[in-house]
C-alpha cells in the first residue's frame, strides 16, 4: 500500500493521485494537493442527496448526467495525457451534457454545472481556488450551497468567460437556471431541516 503524500508543498499529478491509498479522498487543483477528510456531515450529505436527486428527476429524459462525490474530474488544461494532469477535483455535484467528457475513470473536462456544498475546512478553498478554477475552465454555473447561513449563491459565466456577480438565494426565493429550461428550485425545500 502507497502512503498518501505528507509534503503538501510540493507539485503532484494525476498520475501520483492514481497511486494514493483508495480510503484517503484528495483534490489537487494546480499540483497542489488537498485533504478531502474529516468525513462530511449529515447535513451536507442530506444537501448532497437532495441535488443528486432532483436533478436525477429532472434530467431523466434529457441528454446530460449527474455524478455526486466522490467523482473524479479531471481539468485538463492543455495537457497530452491523464498522467501530466495536474487538476483532479470532486464536486459535490457536477452535471455533464457532453457524454465525451466521461470515461470509466469519471469526467475529463468541464461539466456544465458544479455545485459545492461549504463546510468550514473547505469554503475558503470552494469560493476562491475553486471558484477561479471553475471560471477557467469554462465551467457554465456554478452553485454554491451554504448550509450555516441557507444560501445558496448561484454564478453563471457570460460571454467575457468570467463568472457573473453571484446571485444569493435565500428563505422563500426560486432560483430558475438559465442552462436547464423550466428547471425551478424552492429555497424554502432545499433548507425545510434545520442541519
Amino acid at each position: 500500500m502507497h502512503s498518501s503524500p505528507k509534503k503538501l508543498n510540493q507539485s503532484f499529478t494525476y498520475k501520483d493521485y492514481l497511486l494514493w491509498p483508495e480510503d484517503e479522498r484528495w483534490e489537487l487543483i494546480n499540483g497542489i494537493a488537498y485533504d478531502m477528510s474529516p468525513a462530511p456531515t449529515r447535513g451536507h450529505q442530506r444537501l448532497s442527496m437532495y441535488f443528486s436527486g432532483l436533478f436525477m428527476h429532472y434530467l431523466n429524459d434529457k441528454d446530460c448526467d449527474v455524478y455526486a462525490a466522490p467523482f473524479d474530474v479531471r481539468l485538463p488544461g492543455g495537457f497530452k495525457t491523464d498522467n501530466d494532469v495536474e487538476t483532479v477535483v470532486q464536486p459535490d455535484i457536477s452535471v455533464f451534457c457532453d457524454k465525451k467528457k466521461l470515461d470509466d475513470r469519471g469526467g475529463n473536462g468541464a461539466p456544465d454545472l458544479i455545485i459545492e456544498i461549504l463546510s468550514p475546512s473547505t469554503a475558503s478553498k470552494d469560493l476562491k481556488d475553486k471558484f477561479f478554477l471553475y471560471e477557467r475552465v469554462g465551467v457554465k454555473e456554478y452553485w454554491v450551497v451554504d448550509p450555516l447561513n441557507r444560501t445558496l449563491t448561484a454564478f453563471a459565466l457570460g460571454k467575457d468567460r468570467k463568472f457573473s456577480r453571484g446571485v444569493v438565494y435565500a428563505g422563500e426565493d426560486i432560483l430558475k437556471s438559465d442552462l436547464f429550461e423550466n428547471l425551478e428550485i424552492r429555497m424554502e425545500e432545499v433548507f425545510k431541516e434545520n442541519f
